[in-house]
């Protein structure tokens, strides 16, 4: 009766909200400057640090950074296990260093995490300037509710390289808030000024058991819009934490769901090779089948070599997955601890349960020059290449 219900209600969806469209539906007409641009941006911050950290195999060379900016958010996701909620966030002497320090060691990328980066705008259009002054790559996740046209004005300005609007539902559910019909309008902008500033706009859509039909409608949506599409299997976290009030009701993946998240991931697939552009690899949206059934075997990631998180207070963990690990991987004004015998000890334990997005498509990408080199072109002609 609970498929019955919500294939109905996504019947709905598709055919009066979805209807609906944005000022800017349609082809992209970003030009040639738009593009070189973009693969300039991406081969200086992306190619040549991977190219240098496979030139110096021995050195703590990472390609990408996760800055943990703020815990604070304002909503109130299920399945999120930020332990936010009134935590002071990370100060601007910090936020500084670690791009200094960063800069040092050769990663120009670097991404904000959460909670919600825009509770603090004047904070994130701060350090994103700082950081582009020096050369990096500047990816900015948000839920878009506190997005309005004055601040992508700044933001674009200030030389934000892509932003990752987080939406998982058309209407939304309980539990699950973050959806298109409120951030309507802060898309449509944030689409309108791609072109001007030489930003990329995409969706991250995260699949649970209540949103499965909202994502391909959500799906068709980016790919009217001209922007890309990017996929996370919901998981539960690898850590307890004690302020986590949703364990129960985080929308995981059950038995029950298996055929439909495998139809949704199949017609996922089939889209990916018709062109439409998503973050994902063709074999990471395979993967997820073996991951929803417990199958997963250990896979080759990354985290604590080619990428890495620092905390609010300036120490560091391998991935956001293990924020609340008690280990010391390293501080900031101290250096990383990342020994590559006991990550290797730790990847065996965690990988089979973990399917991050973002560290499985550092490791696909990273396998080779030729494959980087593919991720630097998604990023230039991410309105023209879909296929991965």
């Amino acid at each position: 009766m609970e498929n019955i219900q919500r294939t109905g209600r996504s019947e709905n969806l598709s055919k009066s909200k979805t209807m609906r469209r944005p000022r800017r539906f349609g082809q992209s007409t970003h030009g040639v400057k738009h593009h070189f641009q973009n693969f300039s941006k991406a081969y200086r911050s992306w190619l040549q640090p991977y190219i240098k950290s496979r030139l110096h195999p021995k050195e703590f060379r990472p390609i990408l950074c996760f800055l943990y900016t703020d815990l604070n958010c304002n909503l109130d996701c299920h399945y999120c296990y930020s332990r936010g909620k009134r935590v002071p966030g990370m100060t601007m002497e910090m936020g500084k260093d670690a791009v200094d320090w960063l800069e040092s060691v050769g990663c120009r990328v670097l991404a904000y995490m959460g909670g919600e980066p825009l509770v603090r705008k004047d904070f994130i259009a701060e350090l994103t300037r700082y950081a582009t002054e020096k050369g990096f790559f500047v990816y900015l996740p948000t839920n878009g509710l506190l997005l309005d046209e004055v601040f992508v004005d700044e933001i674009g300005r200030a030389g934000v390289s892509t932003i990752n609007l987080a939406v998982d539902a058309v209407e939304g559910y309980e539990g699950i808030p973050k959806s298109f019909n409120r951030i309507e309008r802060q898309f449509e902008c944030l689409v309108e000024k791609e072109q001007q500033y030489g930003y990329i706009t995409f969706f991250n859509i995260n699949l649970t058991q209540k949103n499965l039909e909202d994502a391909r409608v959500l799906t068709e949506i980016a790919h009217r819009s001209g922007i890309a599409t990017d996929y996370h299997i919901n998981e539960p976290p690898l850590i307890q934490y004690d302020t986590y009030q949703h364990g129960h009701e985080g929308a995981w993946i059950t038995k029950r769901e298996l055929a439909a998240v495998d139809e949704l991931l199949d017609w996922l697939i089939e889209k990916n090779l018709q062109g439409y552009t998503m973050v994902n690899s063709v074999e990471h949206l395979q993967a997820m089948k073996l991951f929803i059934r417990h199958r997963l075997p250990p896979w080759p990631c990354r985290a604590g070599e080619l990428s890495m998180i620092i905390r609010l207070d300036g120490s560091f963990a391998p991935c956001f997955e293990l924020y609340g690990s008690p280990e010391d991987w390293g501080r900031l004004y101290e250096g990383p601890k990342f020994d590559p015998v006991r990550l290797g000890e730790q990847k065996k334990k965690c990988s089979p349960h973990c399917l991050s997005t973002c560290n499985y498509q550092t490791s696909h990408y990273a396998r080779s020059v030729h494959r980087c080199l593919q991720w630097v072109t998604k990023h230039a002609y991410a309105h023209f290449f879909g296929i991965s």
